[in-house]
């Protein structure tokens, strides 16, 4: 692995100026390598960060894609990463003018990065240093603990993904992590979740307390919560309990829970496992909202190789050389989903959107069809559309919002289902759905999504950790429970109980009336033996 050289860091550096001036904003520091075959294969485990921590996983990663590459060679065109400075890979065999389009494009990744708030808790951070230290801390445990040392870095990483990222995203906007009050519970939870009162009882409600707002100002709310427990004796008790589930949810996920409270780890022996935890906690941090906005993160990056590159006149005679490459890289699949391809055409939307004024409420008021389509208010305010899309949208918010029956219809997209054919013994594929909401929730479900397991604090002691899994419909995956829960028991140091669902399969695949049926059940690991009880 080298730096590029100065004939190709100039033509980087021209394209920086040029980005700059069509309005990304970066820091203008960056370092270019140029890598073999081979660093690729080892640092594509890695996540691309050369000092990341050493772990077994990776070298068998590393054997796997050696077999893969033999069989099958490709070079991937770039890989970026989000490091201060950023840090980009290319190969040694690209000629400049496709190193132009693939420096814009690295460019919309880098400007990404350091402006989505997602990111939010990377921008200050270099994270190539931490990952150095943290590796050698881990080199040096390994010297001296040995193989336990992999045990406790896999156990924490099947944990991982449970990790509270939208905390620390609030934490570092500076958004006071104190619990709702009661009255945003009374409103919010109580009267909605609890007594479950209809909208207009709720309106009343707000409105008798606006009215002893006016009249009796600063006692207001002692009186307007003195009625509400003689009307509810239990409110006081359900806002308590709310509140300890709040502090638990809030401040503390999975990983630092057991890190923080587990028996086994206080001991002054198994002390070392929670730096260990942390290590593996931090990385998967960092890299979270990477997860989380790769299709508005390609789409943005493709807009602007796209935008930047057939404005520079360094690429003349190379047009159709482009052509194909782009095509090949954004072009829309029929079956499956290409990031790139639908990033980029969401980006392309918002901007001509907004261009024709159809981001504002006037548009939203209009009902007639043709009035609709052919609504146009010529607001050139497109690009400044998209970079606000950049700074706050992620996937599931650039799905949920643009994603409507106009875009589908305008890019031919459809939902594929299958069904097996009895006569024929295959699987025959078949458009399914041409609905925008049917498309937007396909799309959505292809979305990273955790499941969202919390600790029962009240039924939690020193023997007993009991979870909870909050069920949205998806049951956990049954292949990874028993691996997962082992190494939940050994840093807890006992038994383990979760609680989850599972659904029974529909008989008939081909009959969409036919109904899944949805049970509780409780796995408990105990005495290095798993057990599934249903209720």
């Amino acid at each position: 692995m080298q730096l590029i050289s100065q004939h190709t860091k100039r033509i980087m550096e021209e394209c920086k100026e040029r980005a700059i001036s069509a309005g990304l904003r970066f820091e203008s520091d960056t370092l270019e390598y140029i890598v073999s075959n081979r660093d690729l294969l080892e640092l594509t485990p890695k996540v691309m960060i050369p000092t990341l921590y050493d772990y077994w996983v990776n070298d068998v990663e590393v054997l796997k894609e050696m077999g893969k590459y033999k069989i099958y060679p490709a070079n991937p065109y770039e890989t970026v990463i989000n490091s201060r400075p950023a840090i980009s890979y290319y190969n040694d065999n690209n000629p400049d003018w496709l190193n132009i389009m693939i420096f814009y494009h690295v460019l919309g990744h880098i400007d990404f990065f350091q402006n989505n708030k997602m990111f939010a808790h990377t921008w200050n951070d270099d994270f190539v240093g931490k990952a150095l230290a943290d590796k050698r801390l881990l080199a040096d445990l390994r010297s001296k603990k040995g193989r336990w040392v992999d045990y406790a870095i896999e156990f924490s990483r099947n944990i991982n993904n449970l990790n509270a990222y939208f905390r620390e995203l609030n934490f570092l906007a500076n958004q006071p992590k104190t619990p709702p009050t009661a009255l945003d519970y009374y409103f919010g939870n109580f009267l909605q979740e609890e007594i479950k009162i209809s909208e207009n009882e709720i309106f009343n409600e707000i409105n008798r307390y606006n009215q002893l707002l006016n009249t009796h100002k600063e006692v207001a709310e002692p009186l307007f919560f003195h009625e509400i427990r003689e009307k509810y004796p239990e409110f006081s008790s359900k806002y308590d309990l709310f509140l300890s589930n709040w502090e638990q949810k809030h401040d503390t996920d999975l990983i630092e829970f057991i890190r923080d409270n587990s028996p086994f780890l206080r001991k002054a022996e198994n002390q070392w496992i929670k730096s260990i935890m942390t290590v593996v906690r931090d990385t998967a941090v960092y890299f979270e909202p990477q997860i989380r906005t790769k299709i508005i993160n390609e789409g943005w990056a493709s807009y602007w190789h796209d935008e930047l590159f057939r404005q520079d006149e360094r690429i003349k005679g190379h047009e159709i050389g482009y052509a194909k490459i782009n095509a090949m890289v954004t072009s829309v699949q029929k079956v499956g989903l290409n990031p790139y391809a639908l990033g980029l055409r969401l980006v392309q939307y918002v901007e001509e959107l907004a261009n024709k004024g159809k981001l504002t409420k006037d548009f939203q008021r209009v009902e007639n069809a043709e009035i609709r389509e052919n609504y146009n208010q010529d607001t050139k305010r497109g690009k400044e559309a998209i970079f606000k899309l950049r700074d706050n949208f992620s996937d599931f918010t650039l799905l949920k919002t643009f994603i409507d029956q106009d875009f589908v219809d305008t890019h031919e997209l459809y939902v594929i289902g299958q069904r097996y054919n009895e006569e024929n013994n295959t699987i025959q594929y078949y458009i399914k759905s041409k609905k925008a909401e049917d498309y937007q929730q396909m799309t959505i479900d292809t979305l990273y999504h955790p499941p969202h397991v919390v600790v029962d604090l009240e039924r939690t002691d020193d023997k007993v950790l009991c979870l909870v899994h909050d069920f949205e419909g998806k049951p956990l995956l049954e292949d990874f429970v028993e691996d997962t829960l082992m190494g939940i028991s050994y840093l807890w140091g006992g038994e383990v109980q979760l609680l989850s669902h599972e659904i029974t399969p529909k008989d008939d695949l081909n009959d969409p009336e036919e109904i899944e049926e949805v049970k509780k059940i409780v796995y408990v690991y105990k005495d290095n033996h798993l057990e599934k009880h249903k209720q």
